[in-house]
């Protein structure tokens, strides 16, 4: 994994400038992908460059774009877009299974916007890249202080400049942070989509004939799309996501 340099736009910006950037935040925040012209966001293109936006407020443009929305909202396992949500917003992986359950809760009680902009409201946000810093993957090379679980994470997700992330629909790092890929495995017993995640629900309409004021579902992770889907069509509340150890 290569260096990440940061990459900020100036006051006394040139129209380069102005697309350098702009190249950089499509390429992060959606994951490398191949972006064609009729899927830019033009709009929002042409406020940057006008000075009306910052980078920060294309950065969330960008992320509640139908893009965004089609490839990972709609097609992922609900932890492999939070997983990614936490890439491309943050340049970090989720620092435990504590951090993606509570952002699969937002995104069922909240919605897909909600979620989005919890990364880029968020203090860690604006501590790290301001108003007109592009995000960027931070956690490619070890650095003092920080643990081999994240860079472990890290490498989990990023692989490298040629990796698109919508390859990928299931999730690569769980809370044994377990790593598989290319005959590395660097610990832990198995995929997240693999292990068996326990969900909290209330007031589920269809557990009303028991009488009980919290019910427990244990699903695998590979299945939790459907029974989220399922909690939320009939009424349920999530009220905690954890893996089963």
């Amino acid at each position: 994994m290569a260096t990440m340099t940061p990459l900020e736009l100036w006051p006394t910006r040139s129209t380069e400038d102005v697309q350098a950037i702009i190249r950089a935040v499509y390429k992060q925040v959606l994951g490398n992908p191949h972006v064609m012209e009729s899927e830019r966001l033009t709009a929002a293109e042409s406020q940057l460059a006008n000075g009306n936006l910052s980078v920060r407020e294309f950065v969330r443009a960008v992320g509640t774009s139908e893009f965004y929305r089609t490839r990972y909202f709609e097609k992922c396992a609900p932890n492999r877009f939070v997983e990614l949500n936490f890439m491309h917003f943050l340049g970090r992986p989720p620092a435990s299974q504590a951090e993606i359950s509570e952002h699969i809760v937002r995104c069922v009680a909240e919605g897909f916007d909600a979620e989005i902009d919890s990364f880029i409201n968020s203090e860690e946000y604006q501590a790290t890249f301001g108003e007109n810093v592009v995000p960027y993957n931070r956690g490619a090379n070890t650095q003092v202080g920080q643990s081999q679980v994240t860079y472990n994470r890290m490498f989990a997700l990023d692989r490298g400049p040629a990796q698109v992330s919508s390859a990928v629909t299931s999730a690569q790092i769980g809370a044994s942070n377990q790593i598989k890929a290319a005959s590395v495995n660097l610990g832990g017993s198995g995929q997240a989509n693999q292990k068996t995640f326990k969900i909290l629900v209330t007031g589920s309409k269809f557990d009303s004939p028991r009488r009980r004021s919290t019910t427990e579902y244990r699903v695998a992770g590979d299945n939790m799309t459907l029974q989220i889907q399922r909690i939320n069509r009939s009424g349920g509340k999530i009220v905690s996501i954890t893996e089963v150890v």
